[in-house]
């Protein structure tokens, strides 16, 4: 109906839009016009005051259901698939960002397993120097390492000795590392039974043979398993007790 268009008093004329007035299905315009329209029309006031009574029954006339499961599950499966292929996008658009993201992150826990290897031995030497009473005779010889952000420390308590390493890399396939003994600056590095390996963190605690009673220096080199009865790979630690 147009605003425009002349008030008429019969209802079967002008009560044509009550129905889908109450029922919010007029356009905007229509709405409004209609809505004046009320002002100056019992007929149709008496006719939308009917329907809205009915409009207002119908939800508790129809029995209440519950949706089924299915459909659950159906609407969250494609809510997590939509959620997929928007980051699939995301990562296409911005590759570079992502790689450099990820790179980061991998330093980022790289540097943190070095951090927590080192602090395992910082407190294990404390533990040493602390334990069994305090004792005053233990001793901290900080050892000189070759590979890069690796550590290493021997540990002398009276003639025992403990080597404490940090952050070493993994052996290659069919080769272990190997302590050796020096007694004095000319003599020749003597091998020990002392063959070992790190952990996935590069860590390990070795025990030096026979105590360091003697001893000028304790050493690591890279071996064939099985051991050498003389270095054949430069020395990658090497702890100067006296």
């Amino acid at each position: 109906m147009s605003i425009d268009e002349p008030h008429i008093e019969d209802g079967h004329a002008c009560a044509g839009n009550a129905a889908p007035y109450v029922l919010g299905a007029l356009s905007d315009e229509e709405h409004r016009a209609f809505q004046t329209h009320l002002e100056s029309c019992s007929v149709c006031r008496e006719e939308v005051d009917a329907l809205q009574v009915v409009a207002s029954a119908l939800p508790s006339a129809v029995p209440q259901l519950s949706a089924p499961p299915q459909l659950k599950r159906r609407l969250m499966a494609s809510v997590r698939e939509d959620a997929r292929r928007r980051t699939a996008r995301e990562a296409r658009r911005e590759p570079a960002e992502w790689r450099r993201r990820a790179a980061s992150w991998l330093h980022g826990r790289q540097t943190l397993v070095a951090a927590l290897a080192a602090a395992a031995v910082v407190l294990a030497v404390v533990a040493l120097v602390s334990g069994s009473g305090g004792s005053a005779t233990t001793r901290v010889v900080r050892a000189q390492v070759l590979p890069a952000r690796a550590s290493a420390s021997l540990s002398i308590d009276g003639r025992q000795a403990q080597l404490n390493i940090a952050g070493m890399p993994r052996t290659a396939p069919g080769r272990v590392y190997e302590m050796w003994i020096k007694r004095s600056a000319s003599a020749r590095p003597l091998p020990t039974d002392a063959l070992f390996t790190v952990d996935a963190d590069g860590a390990a605690s070795v025990g030096v043979p026979g105590g360091v009673r003697g001893v000028r220096e304790v050493m690591v080199t890279s071996e064939p398993i099985g051991g050498s009865r003389v270095p054949t790979l430069p020395l990658l630690i090497v702890a100067r007790v006296s």
